[in-house]
């Protein structure tokens, strides 16, 4: 029986092969398309273009970017405004009215609860 690591030679051989064989495919493709007029855009592994790295952003390269402010304050305070509006409502309405989930609803309103901003009752809530 042959020794394994001519088996992993010859892997490797046909692998390599066929690299260079699909390096050779993509130079005459880049070549057809600049003959075409078109532009042959290749890119290696890394950032894409326009995203800096954090050195980049703090020695004046490209400006991190900037989060949009909220409007209306957070899930939380609109959940509470919503219940003292509506005394009673229930976590599925109120999602309704917020466009939201009930299921990410649900953790928020025990988060209220645990800071003592509402009050459940069965499945109504009230302001505390």
């Amino acid at each position: 029986m042959p020794p394994s690591s001519n088996h992993l030679d010859v892997a490797r051989d046909a692998l390599e092969r066929t690299i260079r064989e699909l390096e050779d495919q993509i130079k005459q493709a880049e070549q057809a398309l600049a003959a075409l007029g078109g532009k042959a855009v290749r890119r290696g592994p890394g950032r894409p273009r326009g995203s800096a790295s954090k050195k980049a952003a703090k020695s004046g390269g490209t400006a991190p970017r900037r989060r949009r402010k909220r409007r209306g304050g957070t899930r939380a305070d609109q959940a509470v405004k919503l219940i003292e509006e509506n005394p009673g409502i229930s976590a599925s309405d109120v999602a309704k009215q917020m466009k939201i989930k009930p299921n990410y609803l649900y953790r928020v309103l025990g988060d209220l609860e645990k800071e003592g901003r509402v009050k459940k009752n069965g499945r109504s809530y009230s302001a505390a």
